[in-house]
């Protein structure tokens, strides 16, 4: 089975005193990228698999005596005399006691913990600030399109890896995008989920991503008790669908669904807190104008996306660009009252246009707006080939 991009972040850190703690939508790989880290470490080693959605696989842990839990971790991965023990858990937020357990067992026995939470954990605030400078975080996303490629073996490990904008942005051929073109569309359709993404059935590509979205809705939903609150937001999220690429506008839709704007925000919080969508705020200089600003809306899957919804093939490919770009750095959009906008300013450095079909008037206005921000660098994405100078294919990214 092929490894995710992260698995080789990880590796390197496998030695580290921190706790490694993965995080991510459900069924976007955690578990499986965690499994091969524990198979990959030599049978030598002190290993243990905890589960905590299995509630036998907490019970260690469940001694106020934190000596006696190391104890009996030592006695069951056979560990030998001052021999280090890796320590494997699955779904962590099952048992939120377990992070002051990891504070003491890694400042007492230097005990390494590899961790998975589901994003509810998060959103709850259950690891302490006591864990600040103990634990790495890592975010698992929806495969890109390099990855999804890689997946597919149509490129090299090494060619998927490369993480440099400037590198990702060099022109290319016509026939590398013929080469690409049909795998983007199918992208562009199913998004990135790795199960989906090796499915060759279209109809069953189409059932699993249903299965996830209905995982997402049984299991990170569990933290809204109120089954108004989970109707609210099921109707939300129908409503966010065609909002796609626009500045969300909070009381209109809280006068949409009936609630007041609070309940809006927080749901808007869950979600983007769930991984299910992200709010690109505005471009700015000033930190504190880009965090006031209105928000764009795109949902991180484009898989999902059309799981739920339809929208048009422009809102398509706008959707799956933000999220390929947001693999290379920091984003946002520039609006000036919404008489001139830029889809996309990465790192406040590039800034990016995203068409169906570009073209010469697309470009010069695009540059003629980036100059005016100082933004010096430019491109404008196209779904359609265009060999110019200044246009990209998504395909690229």
């Amino acid at each position: 089975m092929k490894k995710r991009l992260l698995y080789y972040q990880l590796i390197k850190q496998i030695e580290h005193k921190n706790a490694l703690v993965i995080t991510g939508m459900r069924q976007v790989g955690k578990t499986t990228l965690m499994r091969q880290i524990f198979d990959e470490l030599p049978k030598d080693k002190a290993k243990l698999w905890f589960d905590f959605e299995n509630p036998f696989d907490q019970k260690i842990f469940e001694d106020i005596e934190y000596r006696n839990i190391y104890q009996r971790l030592r006695e069951d991965s056979q560990a030998k005399q001052d021999q280090r023990i890796y320590v494997f858990i699955d779904e962590i937020q099952s048992f939120p006691e377990i992070t002051k357990i990891i504070k003491y067992l890694i400042d007492h026995y230097q005990v390494k913990f590899l961790l998975t939470g589901s994003s509810s954990f998060y959103l709850k605030n259950l690891f302490p600030e006591s864990l600040s400078g103990r634990k790495f975080l890592y975010h698992l996303q929806p495969l890109n399109f390099k990855e999804y490629l890689y997946f597919l073996d149509k490129i090299e490990l090494k060619t998927a890896k490369i993480k440099v904008i400037q590198k990702a942005v060099e022109p290319i051929h016509a026939i590398e995008f013929k080469r690409f073109e049909s795998d983007y569309q199918n992208f562009l359709e199913f998004g990135g989920f790795p199960e989906v993404v090796v499915t060759a059935n279209k109809e069953t590509k189409g059932q699993v991503l249903k299965n996830i979205f209905q995982s997402f809705f049984e299991k990170d939903l569990r933290i809204l008790s109120d089954y108004k609150d989970i109707k609210d937001l099921r109707d939300l999220l129908l409503l966010l669908v065609p909002r796609v690429g626009s500045m969300i506008d909070v009381s209109k839709i809280a006068s949409e669904l009936g609630v007041d704007r609070p309940k809006i925000y927080h749901f808007l919080e869950f979600l983007q807190g769930t991984f299910m969508i992200q709010l690109l705020p505005k471009f700015s200089r000033s930190l504190d104008r880009s965090v006031a600003g209105g928000r764009k809306v795109y949902f991180t899957d484009n898989g999902l996306l059309n799981a739920i919804g339809k929208v048009n093939d422009a809102q398509l490919l706008e959707n799956s660009v933000i999220n390929q770009l947001a693999y290379y750095g920091e984003i946002s959009f520039y609006n000036k009252k919404n008489t001139s906008e830029i889809d996309l300013i990465l790192d406040k450095e590039i800034a990016f246009e995203i068409k169906l079909n570009g073209t010469d008037e697309d470009c010069w206005k695009l540059e003629k707006l980036s100059a005016n921000l100082g933004v010096k660098t430019n491109f404008v994405i196209s779904k359609n080939f265009n060999n110019k100078k200044n246009f990209l294919s998504p395909i690229q990214l």
